[in-house]
């Protein structure tokens, strides 16, 4: 195995101008998170096509070890089928996690087949958390279509994410040398947890005054609720690859960094993104009255802005105006320099890893990918 030197996922690959947004338009403001040019390795779709289709197999099985109804609808809730069971035909979503476990099985010098069983056991606890996330926070629809909750009931989505939670444990459990990943895999979970409970939390909190939420605690929830199980997958792939405890420690901390900024650029996209790239309504987080690290941001600056805007997110107001705001107090900038750091942290954390030179050029597309949010 060959180190990683600092040009391996260097400035060019991952720099200030892989986030930069665009200048407001007429038609309204938006945020491109645009890819480099000059990064190297192959596009991220071709990885992420290459790992579904070698861990499909492995997760289909285990999907089909559960009770057939409760297996129906895990099977719906990754795209595979109508309710009723009738296929598809679909991929069931990017895969980005369980790419990541295969890239972390290879970084470390193994065949991309010693991290299936943890890119199975990642996805499952994926679609366990969003079964859940879709009732917690009441959304109708994920991916264009009813979610699971809505299509077959809150009972039965729960029961559902229950099974996957439980079948990603003794999915990892039985594979080799997979007993030491269950306690990865757990402390991610109980990230994961903490994570979603302070961003329930969040939404009681006032936008101004001393309860406020600051950037701070976001960071630390976005840590947990996206970054956890992010750095578990590309570490948990190291573990079962053999890797050394140095390389699965900078893998999970790479990708814990990589979930803040991902969170952070998820935010962005909510407020001043392209609803026709991103498929999500323009100024959505803001009507929703969700605590964003632009807003909180924004609040934080002490502009005359930003003593606005949090009197005009108190009484409901005008989105549209919130978001001018936003920007006005610097929130916009502010997240694409925060979303700059937890990338050059990400950097940081793997310079030192001994990773295989031909998997970092994957791992770089794909960490370009879960930042990069037009594809």
């Amino acid at each position: 195995m060959t180190a990683l030197s600092t040009t391996a996922l260097s400035t060019t690959a991952l720099s200030a101008t892989a986030l930069s947004a665009t200048a407001p338009s007429s038609t309204g403001l938006s945020t491109t998170v645009a890819a480099p040019a000059s990064a190297a390795g192959p596009a991220a779709p071709a990885v992420l096509d290459r790992c579904r289709t070698l861990v499909r197999p492995a997760l289909a099985e285990a999907v089909g070890r559960l009770h057939p109804w409760v297996g129906e609808m895990a099977a719906y809730s990754f795209g595979w089928c109508e309710v009723g069971g009738a296929p598809t035909g679909a991929s069931g979503g990017k895969g980005l996690r369980q790419a990541l476990a295969v890239l972390g099985a290879e970084a470390a010098g193994a065949p991309a087949r010693a991290g299936v069983a943890a890119a199975v056991s990642v996805e499952l606890v994926h679609a366990f958390s969003l079964l859940h996330d879709d009732v917690m926070d009441g959304d109708p629809v994920r991916r264009r279509r009813p979610t699971v909750w809505k299509a077959y009931g809150t009972g039965p989505a729960v029961l559902a994410g229950d099974a996957l939670f439980a079948l990603a444990v003794e999915t990892l459990a039985a594979a080799p040398g997979g007993a030491g990943g269950v306690r990865l895999l757990s402390g991610a979970l109980a990230g994961l947890v903490h994570g979603q409970a302070d961003d329930l939390l969040f939404a009681a909190r006032p936008w101004s005054g001393p309860e406020r939420v600051r950037p701070d605690a976001y960071r630390a929830m976005a840590e947990g609720k996206t970054g956890a199980l992010l750095g578990c997958a590309a570490a948990l792939g190291a573990v079962l690859g053999g890797a050394p405890e140095a390389t699965v420690t900078a893998l999970d901390r790479a990708g814990r960094h990589l979930g803040i900024a991902f969170q952070v650029v998820d935010d962005l996209l909510g407020i001043w993104g392209d609803p026709a790239v991103t498929g999500k309504p323009v100024h959505g987080d803001l009507r929703a009255g969700k605590k964003t690290f632009p807003v909180l941001a924004a609040l934080e600056s002490g502009r005359p802005a930003a003593r606005r805007l949090a009197r005009l997110l108190e009484s409901g107001g005008d989105p549209v105006e919130a978001a001018a705001l936003a920007e006005e107090a610097g929130g916009r900038a502010a997240a694409l320099a925060e979303a700059r750091r937890q990338v050059s942290a990400v950097e940081s954390a793997l310079a030192g890893a001994p990773l295989r030179a031909g998997a970092v050029d994957d791992l770089r597309s794909l960490l370009d990918f879960l930042v990069r949010r037009d594809l």
